[in-house]
């Protein structure tokens, strides 16, 4: 069966309950697929206009007042909020594979009052409550989702077409009180997540919405091993000198082990040993950090390579909020998952200091830096449905 691309809208009150971890987590881990784009948008109304006209289909096995439920939500609660104009924060996740559509909507699920068994996504975080005379009191579909192949191209279409004015990192989506300063901060759900189908990258989101922050920004990264490079660039002389100690130990043991050798390294050797291998040592290990997040080092790249997308997959989530850096570090946890708090992330799903489960900016102004790599708000989900669908 051919490759598909099948699309899930996350809504915004999905979203403002920071239900998307929980989300993510099962469309990967229940259909197998691969996650190749996000994005998240603040639609403006005539994206809203446009996308309400096609959502109710003969082609979708909900019945027609269900989808004429859908269309009156998409209307009222996709928009900007009529009272402060403000954008409502909406995601869009794109995952590519075969039978995509038809996976993705078996998981999504199909909107009845009668379910309530949890197995579907709509099941356990959508809502469809009917009052005693049997009209509806309550209305919450939590995610939007294509019924076909066909529909699925049509809609990416449509919301490609907006992805340039309506998405990226969003601007003014979220309400702060105004005696409050607010920071951005970067995060990347690390490559060590994405080895096969596993719920982890939304089991991970799901722990960093304990800090009450705001998703303003995702994009599914590959990282070039020109960009890993500059962005772990500053650890780089670190490493060179944090590791002179470690690599002239493990130097003197072996050397003092070897039968043929037969005598003991002095203080004074063991320093100087430090000297030599500990530039070496820290340059090693700083390639080995770069062929960990981009999937190969300087050292294996010709010059037109290293400025390429490398073939490991991250996810880079924008979070913004008062003490946004502080409260996303404390729940990630250290960098050595061995000292990591019970309950941080890095204890929970980190291995060792490199395979660590996530990064996260270490002040603002670092945050700044990496965002300024990472570049959040390029485009993808505009290349990936072009490439899928044809021109737009």
């Amino acid at each position: 069966m051919a490759q598909q691309l099948a699309y899930v809208i996350v809504t915004p009150y999905t979203l403002a309950k920071s239900r998307t971890g929980g989300i993510l987590a099962r469309l990967i881990s229940r259909t197998g697929l691969e996650l190749v784009a996000a994005r998240l948008f603040g639609a403006r109304q005539e994206l809203v206009e446009e996308y309400s006209k096609v959502v109710i289909s003969a082609a979708d096995p909900q019945d027609r007042g269900v989808q004429q439920l859908i269309h009156d939500y998409i209307v009222r609660e996709l928009g900007p909020d009529p009272k402060s104009g403000r954008r409502r924060r909406c995601m869009m996740l794109l995952f590519k594979g075969e039978d995509a559509v038809r996976k993705i909507r078996a998981v999504v699920g199909n909107i009845s009052h009668t379910s309530r068994t949890g197995e579907t996504i709509r099941d356990t975080f959508g809502d469809y409550v009917l009052d005693e005379h049997g009209q509806v009191r309550y209305f919450e579909p939590a995610v939007l989702a294509a019924p076909n192949a066909d529909e699925a191209n049509q809609k990416l279409k449509l919301w490609a077409r907006y992805s340039d004015a309506d998405g990226g990192i969003l601007d003014d989506c979220v309400e702060h009180p105004t005696d409050v300063p607010v920071e951005r901060t970067l995060v990347l759900i690390k490559p060590d997540n994405f080895r096969f189908a596993t719920g982890r990258p939304g089991n991970v989101i799901d722990f960093f919405s304990r800090t009450g922050l705001y998703i303003v920004g995702i994009r599914v990264l590959h990282m070039s091993t020109a960009q890993a490079m500059e962005f772990y660039g500053p650890v780089k002389d670190f490493l060179r000198t944090k590791l002179k100690g470690v690599i002239a130990a493990k130097a003197k043991a072996v050397l003092e082990k070897d039968p043929s050798i037969g005598f003991t390294i002095p203080p004074e050797a063991e320093a100087k040993l430090a000297d030599i291998l500990g530039p070496v040592f820290g340059d090693n290990q700083f390639d080995n950090i770069v062929r960990f997040m981009c999937g190969r080092s300087e050292s294996e790249c010709s010059p037109d390579q290293l400025a390429e997308p490398g073939t490991e997959k991250c996810i880079a989530l924008v979070y913004e909020g008062q003490n946004a850096v502080a409260k996303i570090r404390d729940v990630l946890g250290p960098t050595d998952p061995a000292k990591a708090p019970p309950g941080s992330i890095r204890r929970e799903f980190g291995s060792n200091i490199m395979v660590n489960a996530a990064h996260a900016s270490d002040a603002p102004d670092s945050a700044r830096r990496e965002l300024g790599i990472v570049k959040v708000e390029a485009n993808d989900l505009k290349r990936v449905v072009e490439q899928f669908c044809g021109s737009l």
